[in-house]
């Protein structure tokens, strides 16, 4: 690996160093000066349009009434789902405003409980754990609105499936396709989205996985899927590629190891200085108080790891879609939604299996 991947800067503010962000700048400015858009399928459009515009004035007015017809009957079908989608999406958020309201009472009790426990002098020496006290919900407010949201996203991303499943079966225009494909990576957007509130409301519970089956969780890397291995699971379900498409996927792919990589170095490097300043207090422990400091100082860099490492997946998705036909984009988000539902799968088969004697 080139030194330039692993090199870092240092942080006056944490006095260690963190995970440099030129990498993941100069590996996308390598693909925006490589690839642009595929626009031959506006320019095939074009030309269809105008040849069925030089046909329908041949045909006369009863070909253009008949053609008319069948587009009206298109919209209105279309207008018609339109309508029954965003009902029920208003009644995901109505649904989904209610289970916040309940979830802020519970919280609300349980800290009132809490509190309570400490003054009857229940919580001495750390026994009784301020994050779960036996309940499913935690007590932390952010943790709990990001795994309703979670939640949501999870039944949001199977939807998506489900249409991308049928429309690339009854094959549709490019033009409808783009935009399901633009909505499914606004989704996984979205995902990032509420991750990063996650990661500022409790770092530890986010990179721990525990939002995710235990299956999932045997796959993830900074509290995510590796890049790297997100094109490895589609790749398969993008073929035929012309050569220049698999040039292209090949360098990002190995753009993507070098960025985590240097990630993974910057974590193990992080984890070397925290050790060193919680076991130096041996040494001075007059000074042990501003040890601690030093290291939960050290420990709020973890945020900036996996902020960088979901900007990574992030820009890997759309690199991917830019190399990639509409088509293909559409197989190869199909492909990475179904493998998290199968990973979910295993994980429900698992579960409940049948334990031997011992």
């Amino acid at each position: 690996m080139n030194s330039s991947s692993t090199q870092f800067a240092t942080s006056g503010r944490m006095g260690i160093y963190e995970p440099i962000h030129h990498q993941v700048s100069m590996w996308e400015n390598t693909f925006k000066a490589d690839f642009i858009p595929n626009t031959s399928a506006s320019t095939i459009g074009l030309v269809d349009s105008r040849s069925e515009n030089t046909s329908y004035e041949s045909i006369g007015p009863m070909g253009n009434n008949q053609e008319e017809n069948k587009m009206s009957e298109k919209v209105q079908r279309r207008l018609a789902q339109n309508r029954e989608a965003a009902r029920k999406s208003r009644l995901r958020k109505k649904a989904y405003v209610q289970q916040l309201e309940t979830c802020r009472l519970k919280l609300t009790q349980l800290e009132q409980e809490l509190e309570r426990y400490r003054q009857q002098g229940v919580y001495a020496g750390g026994a009784l754990n301020t994050g779960h006290i036996g309940f499913s919900i935690p007590l932390n407010s952010g943790i709990a609105a990001f795994e309703m949201e979670y939640g949501h996203w999870v039944e949001e991303q199977q939807r998506q499936n489900c249409e991308l499943r049928k429309v690339l079966q009854a094959h549709i225009s490019d033009i409808e396709l783009r935009l399901l494909v633009e909505t499914g990576l606004n989704h996984y957007s979205n995902l990032f989205r509420i991750k990063a509130d996650a990661a500022r409301a409790d770092i530890f519970y986010l990179m721990s996985g525990t939002w995710r089956t235990p299956v999932e969780r045997f796959f993830l890397w900074l509290g995510g899927l590796r890049p790297s291995e997100l094109l490895n699971i589609i790749r398969p379900q993008l073929e035929p590629l012309t050569d220049q498409q698999v040039q292209a996927v090949g360098k990002l792919q190995q753009s993507s190891q070098q960025a985590e990589d240097a990630l993974t170095q910057g974590m193990d490097r992080l984890k070397e200085i925290l050790a060193q300043s919680i076991t130096n207090h041996y040494n001075d422990a007059g000074n042990y108080s501003s040890q601690m400091a030093s290291a939960m100082e050290k420990l709020r860099a973890l945020e900036s790891f996996v902020s960088q490492a979901d900007h990574l997946r992030q820009q890997t998705l759309h690199q991917t879609s830019r190399i990639l036909t509409i088509r293909q984009a559409a197989r190869g988000l199909l492909a990475l939604g179904e493998y998290f539902q199968r990973l979910r799968a295993i994980n429900s088969l698992w579960a409940p299996r049948p334990h031997e004697p011992a």
